[in-house]
């Protein structure tokens, strides 16, 4: 049985169970889904759409990864649109949002997704010990194109995941922290006890924010960028990460 640190409840159905407050004195894992476990098209996408609205050799991994990597979908085209010093950003998003979506759809539609291999060898090191995995994403997609991923024994990449915050209508985008919270808060896990891996440093500050330990996945040789986010950890694959060895720097004391 899992330690715990609060008081369970009895429910109306006679049934006792641990209130939502309930934060389990266990590591959990919460996984960023694109660019950390699919190496999904989304880049490609949102430079493809900005045909019509700018030059599309203009949309580069660098801006990607810094105003668009992590955030909800409009507020990614914003960020976009203002960072090459488009007029009138704002009101011209939704439309780069919308024709960026029909791209994505487009792409996979006719080409699939693409999971990367460590990154469905560490799930299922951390499946078979037991952690309480969770997948936090900004993009409305994350769900359907994890669910394509085959991962063991008639399993796809999706039901490794007890908590799916994907595609949400939050108040609060990255790096508010308030996606990473409500995942530990649905596996009933403390934040101090929760790893988090993003690809983005918007990803990186939300983990911090939230109390969280924050591994940096610098598959696009951006490791100083999720270093100055303030990740704990930076590694290139999860291959250089060892479950055995994961110890939650950020638990000491009583977690609440």
């Amino acid at each position: 049985m899992r330690p715990n640190v609060c008081s369970r409840r009895r429910e109306s159905d006679g049934m006792t169970r641990p209130p939502i407050t309930c934060r389990l004195r266990t590591p959990a894992f919460i996984f960023d889904v694109d660019g950390v476990l699919l190496a999904s098209p989304h880049e490609r996408a949102w430079r493809e759409a900005l045909a019509g609205f700018a030059d599309p050799l203009l949309f580069t991994t660098a801006l990607y990864q810094a105003q668009v990597a992590g955030r909800a979908r409009l507020d990614g085209a914003r960020a976009a649109l203002a960072a090459l010093g488009l007029a009138d950003a704002g009101n011209r998003a939704p439309a780069y949002a919308a024709a960026k979506q029909r791209c994505l759809e487009r792409i996979v539609a006719t080409e699939g997704v693409t999971a990367f291999p460590d990154a469905l060898r560490f799930v299922r090191a951390l499946a078979d010990r037991d952690w309480s995995l969770a997948a936090a994403s900004s993009s409305k997609n994350a769900e359907a194109m994890m669910r394509a991923v085959p991962l063991n024994a008639g399993r796809t990449l999706l039901d490794a995941f007890a908590a799916r915050v994907c595609g949400r209508a939050l108040r609060h985008s990255k790096p508010n922290p308030e996606i990473f919270l409500l995942a530990a808060a649905e596996l009933r896990a403390a934040p101090a006890y929760c790893f988090v891996a993003e690809d983005a440093p918007v990803g990186i500050r939300a983990a911090r924010a939230g109390g969280m330990t924050a591994i940096g996945i610098a598959r696009l040789g951006d490791a100083n960028g999720l270093r100055a986010a303030g990740a704990d950890r930076v590694v290139t694959s999860f291959d250089e990460i060892r479950v055995g060895d994961l110890t939650p720097p950020h638990s000491s004391g009583d977690a609440t």
